[in-house]
C-alpha cells in the first residue's frame, strides 16, 4: 500500500508543515515504510487535484489529510466511492470538527497511530457533484459559514471563536428567509428557518454540537430544522445552548433521521458543504452509504465504543 501525505502549509496556527513533514519521515523510517510521498499544497484545490491523480492510478493507497477541515474535504472528494483509496485525517487546523468523534485533536498527532489505525466504512453526504463527510446546511448557519471563512483570517482568532464572531456579525445582516423543506417522502413545508442541517457526524463551526445523535456509519443522515420564530435579540441566549447540543429539545426544532432532504429558497442563499460555501436557490443533501474507507487512529477508543454501542 502506498501512503500519500497531503500537507496544507496555511492551516491552523500551531504545527508548521516543516515539522509535520519531518515527523512523517521519522515515523516512516522507524516503521521501515518506503512507499510514501509527501505533498505540500500550493493553493486551493491543489490537494484535491494531486490526490485524485494518485487515486485514479488504481493502486491501493492511503491518503492522509494533514491540515484542517478544508484539507480533509479536498481529500474526501478525491477518494469518495473509490475502493482502492483510504482516508486518514491528521489534525493541524484550528477547527478539525470531524475528527472530534475520535477524541481530542492534540492526542491524534502521532503519525504512527494513523498508520496503525483501523479502516472502517463511513457514509458520505452528496450535495450536487460534491461530497461531505461531516455536515451540510442551508439557512442562517450557512450564511454564518460564509462569514467565518473571512473571520478565520483575522489574527489571533481560532476556529471556535471565528464561528461565534461570524454569528454575531450575521445579526447585522439579513436574517429572515423562507425555505421549503422536504425530507424523504414527507410532505414539504415552507417556513422561515434558522437553518436546515443534514449531518453525518456531530460537530461543526469549531466545536458546535450541531447533531448530537449523528453516526458516521448508520446509513442515515440526521436532519435538524430549526424554525425562526423569535426576534434577533431572542436568538442571543440560544447560541450557547446550540453550541452545547441542547437545541434538539426546543419546540421550534424538527429532528429526524432519513436519507435525503431537499431545500429551496426564492432567492439564492448560502449552502454549506463541510465548510465550503456555495450559493443556490435549491439544493439536496443525500446519504451515500459506505461511501468512503476511513482510518480510525489506533490511539482512539472509537472502535471499542462502536462495538459496545456507546459512541
Amino acid at each position: 500500500m502506498k501512503h500519500l501525505f497531503i500537507i496544507n502549509p496555511n492551516c491552523g496556527k500551531g504545527i508548521s508543515h516543516e515539522r509535520c513533514a519531518s515527523g512523517i519521515v521519522d515515523a516512516m523510517n522507524e516503521m521501515d515504510i518506503t512507499d510514501y510521498e509527501i505533498h505540500v499544497t500550493e493553493g486551493p484545490s491543489d490537494g484535491y487535484n494531486y490526490a485524485k491523480q494518485q487515486v485514479d492510478k488504481g493502486e491501493h493507497i492511503r491518503v492522509y489529510a494533514c491540515g484542517g477541515d478544508g484539507t480533509l474535504w479536498e481529500v474526501v472528494n478525491a477518494c469518495a466511492c473509490k475502493e482502492n483509496a483510504e482516508v486518514a485525517a491528521f489534525p493541524l487546523g484550528s477547527g478539525n470538527d470531524f475528527i472530534r468523534i475520535f477524541g481530542n485533536k492534540k492526542d491524534l498527532r502521532d503519525v504512527k497511530d494513523h498508520i496503525n489505525g483501523t479502516v472502517m466504512d463511513f457514509d458520505l453526504i452528496k450535495c450536487g457533484d460534491e461530497y461531505a463527510i461531516n455536515q451540510c446546511s442551508m439557512g442562517l448557519d450557512a450564511e454564518v459559514c460564509a462569514r467565518q471563512a473571512k473571520v478565520k483570517k483575522w489574527p489571533f482568532v481560532k476556529g471556535d471563536a471565528a464561528y461565534t464572531i461570524a454569528v454575531l456579525l450575521q445579526f447585522l445582516g439579513k436574517m429572515r428567509r423562507k425555505y421549503t423543506v422536504k425530507i424523504d417522502d414527507d410532505e414539504p413545508f415552507t417556513t422561515e428557518i434558522l437553518f436546515c442541517l443534514g449531518a453525518n457526524s456531530r460537530w461543526y463551526g469549531g466545536g458546535y454540537f450541531a447533531a448530537p445523535k449523528a453516526l458516521t456509519y448508520d446509513g442515515l443522515l440526521d436532519f435538524v430544522v430549526v424554525k425562526f420564530d423569535c426576534s434577533r435579540l431572542g436568538l442571543l441566549p440560544l447560541i450557547d445552548q446550540y453550541k452545547k447540543g441542547e437545541h434538539l429539545t426546543w419546540g421550534r426544532t424538527l429532528y429526524k433521521k432519513g436519507k435525503k432532504v431537499t431545500i429551496s429558497c426564492e432567492e439564492e442563499a448560502a449552502v454549506n458543504v463541510d465548510g465550503e460555501v456555495r450559493f443556490a436557490k435549491e439544493t439536496t443533501f443525500e446519504i451515500v452509504e459506505k461511501g468512503i474507507k476511513f482510518v480510525v487512529p489506533a490511539c482512539s477508543d472509537f472502535m471499542e465504543r462502536v462495538k459496545n454501542n456507546n459512541v
